[in-house]
Order: structure tokens, then sequence, then C-alpha cells
């Protein structure tokens, strides 16, 4: 651009010097000439176009020609004179020297984004203290404009746990119960009573039987309120139905280790969804490709089956991984197979 500008100055320039060269009458007719070309050109461009290097010899020029002269011009007087404030403003400022505080390192900005969202309710501040017990100085205004960057917004309007993150803290607290029947070969019916957390989907089978009887749901209860015990593990609420299989004595002893059984809305199966997808999934992975012989045998299945869903079965709502995988340190490339429930289903697993 600066050699732009320096060519027509020399042009323009050069120019004078010709025309000072001249007699009056031939630069009054220069003059009337060019009037009547400018007139032609306002009638036909609108807004014509100038670059950086017209601009700056126009408002360089101007200063050569009287005000009221100015009206001869394709731009207002007022656009004249901001362009003149442009170039002066141009000549006078310096680039910049590059000094200052250097930016946060990617390490560092991927952090102070992590402690915002992992714990809502921290302020700036807070963050600030937590970078410096792990050896990091960052400042207030610093974490703030990185929170800024990234859409977060100061704790007290991060505070407060979202939708998902309620109901996931909800569900550590709750189990779900339902009845599924099972025909076996000879037409005989049994009815198999599990229990499935929610949370964790770790499925607990509660037992088999042909005539689901009082006495027999209230000591299956109570054999699964023992092993909660033992292991040492707590819940708030049971889902079940208001099928008449379970009885006062049912709700009873889950009372008894502080487990309150709520029933869902009458003709309300997806209520209890969790313990709906549940008996869909064993039928389709299991019950589905088997004859069921007798009731011994029909616990095996479901004993091989549960053993399989909650320590190898991938599951969606668990990012892929198993309810209870299994503790694995064997390292090596070789993947095996092994078969399930006769080659109905299969786990892989790695070998040395």
């Amino acid at each position: 651009m600066a050699l732009s500008f320096l060519y027509r100055l020399v042009r323009r320039v050069t120019e004078l010097l010709r025309i000072h060269r001249m007699d009056a009458a031939a630069k009054d007719a220069e003059i009337l000439v060019l009037r009547h070309q400018l007139a032609v050109l306002r009638r036909q461009v609108a807004r014509p176009r100038f670059s950086w290097s017209d601009r700056a010899l126009i408002a360089t020029l101007t200063r050569l020609v009287p005000r009221e002269r100015w009206a001869a011009f394709l731009v207002t007087p007022e656009t004249i004179l901001r362009w003149h404030r442009a170039l002066v403003r141009r000549r006078w400022t310096y680039p910049h020297s590059g000094a200052g505080r250097p930016p946060l390192a990617d390490q560092t900005v991927e952090l102070i984004v992590r402690l915002a969202k992992e714990n809502s309710r921290w302020g700036y501040l807070r963050i600030v203290g937590e970078c410096k017990k792990l050896g990091i100085v960052v400042s207030k205004g610093s974490v703030a404009n990185v929170l800024r960057r990234h859409g977060l917004r100061p704790a007290p309007r991060r505070a407060g746990p979202t939708w998902a993150e309620f109901l996931r803290g909800q569900a550590r607290g709750i189990v779900a119960t339902d009845f599924f029947s099972v025909d076996t070969v000879c037409l005989r019916r049994y009815y198999v009573l599990f229990v499935i957390e929610i949370d964790s989907r770790v499925v607990h089978l509660l037992g088999v039987t042909a005539n689901p009887s009082q006495e027999w749901v209230t000591q299956v209860a109570r054999n699964f309120c023992a092993e909660l015990e033992d292991a040492g593990q707590r819940f708030r609420f049971c889902l079940r139905d208001r099928d008449t299989k379970f009885t006062v004595s049912f709700d009873a002893v889950l009372a008894s280790i502080g487990i309150e059984a709520i029933k869902t809305p009458v003709r309300s199966p997806r209520a209890n969804a969790f313990a709906e997808r549940w008996v869909r999934t064993v039928r389709e992975d299991c019950l589905d490709h088997l004859l069921v012989l007798s009731r011994r045998h029909l616990e095996t299945i479901l004993a091989q089956y549960l053993k399989h869903y909650n320590k190898a079965r991938p599951h969606r709502s668990l990012r892929l991984l198993p309810p209870d995988p299994r503790s694995t340190t064997t390292v090596g490339t070789k993947v095996t197979r092994t078969d399930v429930l006769g080659g109905v289903i299969h786990e892989y697993e790695l070998a040395a």
C-alpha cells in the first residue's frame, strides 16, 4: 500500500508541474472538462469505491484546495475529514510490542474447566486455591476469563445439580422387584422373583417357585435382607407393582431394614421400567433359546445367566461396562472364548 500511495503521489506532483506551465485558458478548459466528466460519473455511479492509497492521497491534497471548493469532490467534506483523521491516527499508531502476561498453558485451562464442571458450587477463589495446592499459580481474573470463554457461569448460577445428577443420586438408594413366569416343556409354570439395583443394574435372584405363597415370599424377602446386611448395603426404597403375590409381610420384612415399599400406579408397567426391561433382556438373551425341564433346571439357567449379566455383559447405561465387572489382571493379546449355557452366550477375555 505504501508503494501504491507513493507512486500515485509522484504522478500527481508531475501533473501539477505540467499544469503549472500551461496557460490560463488551457487550465480553465481542462477544469471545465473534468467537472463535466465528474457530473457524468455522479449520475451513473451511486457510491464510488476508493482504495486506501486513493483515500490517503485525496486527504493529503485537500490541504491545497480551499474548503469552499471541496464540493467538487466525489465524496462529502465530512468523509474527507474522517479520512484525514484516519491517516493521522495511522501515522502515530505504533505496532504492538507483544509485551504482557503470557497465556495460560493448555493443561491449566483444562484443569480449571474440569474443576468448575465437577464442582458446581466452587467460586473463582476456591478454584484458585485448589490450583495453588496442586502447584499451579493462577489469578482470580484468569479463572474468570477461562470460565467465561467456555460458557461456564459464576458459582451462584452454577450451583445445584442437574436433573441427571439428581436422579443418579436418588437411584443409589432404590431397588426394583417383580415376578415373571416361565413355562417348562411339560407346561408347568414357575414364577421367578428378582430384585434389580437401579444405580448399578446388579440383579439378585430371590427364588423360583410354582406356588408363590405368602410364606414363600416372606422367606425369600428375609434371605435377601440378610444378604444386604452381610454385604453392608443400604437402600431406601423398593419399587414394586400391585401384584397380589406381594403381601403385607413382604413389605414388613423390607421395612425392618429401612426399605420402604413403593407401589406403582394401577396398570402402569412403565412405572417399574427397570424391572420390566430386565425381564425382556433375560428372555431375549437366554430363556427364548432354551427348553426348561424343571424348577432346578430353571434355577441353574438363571444362576449362570445372572453371573454373565452382572460380571461380563456390557450395559448401555453404564458406558458399556458390566454392572459388577470382574477384576482382571491378565495382560495379553490372545482373545479366548468361553461358552455360557452350552454356547447360547459367548464371553471373550484376554489370555496370557
